[in-house]
């Protein structure tokens, strides 16, 4: 079986939507009954972006078998059902570390190692393992055409189409048309420049994705298609619109898909978008709204928790409720007071690493809390819940986490060295993590057994500290109950506070399965709750 490869390349300026792009024609082809899978080239030297900080790159996707991914994995998954893996995103520093550790092992039988052959064959082979088994792979490349950091991997897509054949491989440039007021028209020179500055690299593209602020007219695309070599029909337009949810079907009704599907060849269906038509039906017809206030540390850079908010938008759609989210900073909480949490319907406490902000989330989740504020915490969330409650309810004044005071004196919190006997003394960075899907059993008649309807359930994982079970007894003598455990019933994966009409945290991170097609349970019924506790 020979493998189709679509490369989606980036022109003119970065932040144009390359991701969503990308995700949203691999949707379509997938509504053609095509087998399809989305793999991202990143051109930066960290092996993987698990310990950058998220205000600078976003947050980090967790994929089923535990990779630490860039977040346009989040995209892809949100969009396709296929589901990601750590075949689907590698980066310079991944494919440089690949072949110098072959080099050391001698693989190379003392061969100088350059740039051509052995990194771009090395990208090559990655490229051609995680495609395989599907029907078409489409494969972004991160940055922009002329970034000196892109270019082994743009070599390396130039190559494919001498080593697999033309007709096996199609290049789609994504670039800008600028509408500028003084002029009042789109002007189309930046992407000339930009398909020129590919040409040099040796790669034609065969589509041309324009993104504007408006539909691209017809004198302009055909213009383009005139000095860039590209039939006018391959001259996509992208124009701003209010919902990412559109995009499959103006992919659509531009007849893209249907020319990939001529272009190699293959026999597949009319694209059936109606779950796409419904998605946007909930968006456009909701019934209420409610304001979710989402407290965390990153917050100068929404991307950081770009998982987390989608998934609420999610669980507003399958409620036909529009959510308003409020990215609060915890430290502003510390020194302005928890006034700022006024007007909120909810309360999310996401992820994260490290002491700063810790008391602004402490003091959130006692608000939370004493006010009956529907509350979810998500893995730090769940763990600085269950501190708050120790401290206030059971009477643990000095309860704390040994991440914040390594000799607390009474880490109702471990880091996972201490619950483990295996640890990589090497990587103090990093340390150990629970990475990944893993099973989690609900407690009979819960809130979470009757959210999910399941009795087991499998979540994503991203931590390095657990509860500590010696502190569990009395903890939940005074009202706060474990629903959620680990397959072998050592680790907590769910708390519930019983005399609360909705206060739910978790260890692991359901922000990572959930969709806008399907929702996720624990969302919508969160969003359930904080409609209802409006009303």
């Amino acid at each position: 079986m020979i493998q189709n490869y679509i490369f989606i390349t980036g022109g003119v300026v970065s932040s144009l939507g390359k991701g969503i792009t990308t995700a949203s024609l691999a949707a379509v082809l997938e509504a053609r009954n095509l087998n399809v899978t989305i793999i991202k080239l990143d051109p930066y030297i960290n092996v993987d972006p698990g310990t950058m900080n998220p205000n600078q790159h976003g947050e980090v996707f967790v994929t089923e078998d535990g990779a630490e991914t860039d977040l346009d994995l989040g995209h892809y998954e949100r969009f396709i059902s296929t589901k990601m893996s750590r075949r689907n995103n590698f980066t310079t520093g991944k494919i440089y570390s690949e072949v110098l550790y072959k080099e050391r092992r001698g693989d190379y039988l003392g061969s100088t190692i350059q740039v051509i052959p052995h990194i771009t064959n090395a990208i090559k082979e990655n490229i051609i393992i995680g495609g395989k088994g599907y029907d078409v792979i489409l494969v972004e490349v991160g940055g922009t055409v002329g970034d000196i950091e892109s270019l082994p991997f743009l070599e390396a897509i130039r190559q494919m189409s001498v080593d697999i054949g033309r007709k096996h491989i199609m290049y789609i440039h994504l670039t800008l048309v600028p509408y500028i007021d003084t002029a009042a028209e789109l002007k189309t020179k930046p992407t000339q420049h930009s398909v020129k500055e590919l040409l040099s690299i040796g790669i034609q593209p065969d589509v041309i994705i324009c993104r504007s602020s408006s539909t691209i007219p017809d004198n302009e695309r055909a213009k383009i298609s005139l000095f860039c070599n590209v039939p006018k029909k391959a001259i996509i337009s992208i124009k701003d619109i209010d919902s990412i949810y559109k995009i499959p079907n103006m992919i659509k009704s531009q007849g893209l898909d249907g020319y990939i599907c001529e272009f190699f060849e293959l026999i597949a269906p009319e694209a059936n978008l109606s779950q796409w038509d419904q998605v946007v039906y909930e968006e456009s017809n909701p019934l209420g709204q409610v304001t979710v206030g989402v407290i965390g540390k990153y917050v100068a850079l929404p991307d950081a928790y770009k998982s987390v908010i989608e998934a609420l938008k999610h669980g507003g759609l399958k409620n036909r409720i529009t959510v308003d989210i409020k990215l609060i900073d915890s430290q502003d909480i510390e020194v302005y007071g928890i006034e700022l949490l006024n007007n909120l319907h909810a309360i999310l406490i996401p992820g994260g690493f490290g002491i700063r902000g810790i008391d602004g989330k402490l003091k959130t989740i006692k608000y939370a809390r004493e006010n009956k504020i529907p509350y979810l915490g998500i893995c730090l969330g769940m763990q600085l819940a269950i501190i708050e409650f120790a401290r206030n309810v059971t009477g643990i004044k000095e309860a704390n986490s040994t991440e914040f005071v390594l000799n607390c004196k009474s880490p109702v919190i471990l880091a996972i060295k201490n619950l483990y006997s295996k640890y990589n003394k090497n990587n103090k960075l990093r340390g150990i993590m629970r990475l990944g899907t893993q099973l989690c059993k609900l407690s009979p008649n819960s809130k979470i057994r009757k959210i999910y309807n399941s009795d087991t359930i499998f979540e994503r994982h991203r931590h390095r500290y657990e509860v500590n079970n010696l502190f569990l007894n009395k903890i939940e003598s005074s009202g706060l109950k474990i629903t959620g455990r680990s397959k072998n019933n050592k680790l907590v994966e769910v708390i519930e506070i019983l005399d609360h009409p909705w206060f739910i945290a978790c260890q692991f991170h359901p922000e990572f399965q959930s969709n806008p097609r399907y929702g996720h349970p624990l969302f919508m019924s969160f969003i359930k709750a904080a409609y209802e506790y409006q009303n």
